[in-house]
């Protein structure tokens, strides 16, 4: 029983509904978020299976990492071919992240406008920073 993706026309927020088989088509779906039924299923990625050699062989051109700290634009296009090629959605927070260095942001004015993102990061990290 698969997971759908959805956008709501509305509200603009993505989602997921999980349905069977046979409720996909004949089940009505409503925005999680805004309880809208104009909704719009988006289309999921296809995957391609690829040996770990012929992976590792497409990011070769991304084996100098170097200035990307100064170049938000480069280190987004590297973070998208990185994700592209493994072939996980890492989810709609990532996608806006890239979104936003491909567009110039730096990772520290992302940080500012998203500030939910690092959210229990230092609980992580096993420590309180002072």
């Amino acid at each position: 029983m698969p997971y759908y993706p959805f956008r709501c026309l509305d509200c603009k927020r993505r989602f997921e509904v999980f349905m069977t088989y046979s409720e996909y088509g004949n089940q009505t779906v409503v925005c999680a978020h805004c309880g809208s039924s104009n909704v719009q299923r988006r289309i999921s990625r296809v995957r391609i299976a690829k040996s770990e050699d012929s992976r590792l062989e497409d990011l070769s051109d991304l084996d100098d990492f170097s200035g990307l700290e100064d170049d938000p634009r480069a280190l987004g296009r590297m973070m998208r071919k990185m994700s592209q090629e493994i072939g996980e959605d890492m989810g709609p927070e990532m996608d806006e992240v890239i979104d936003r260095l491909e567009a110039g942001q730096s990772p520290e004015e992302i940080e500012a406008a998203i500030p939910e993102l690092g959210a229990g990061e230092s609980d992580l990290a096993g420590g309180d920073e002072e």
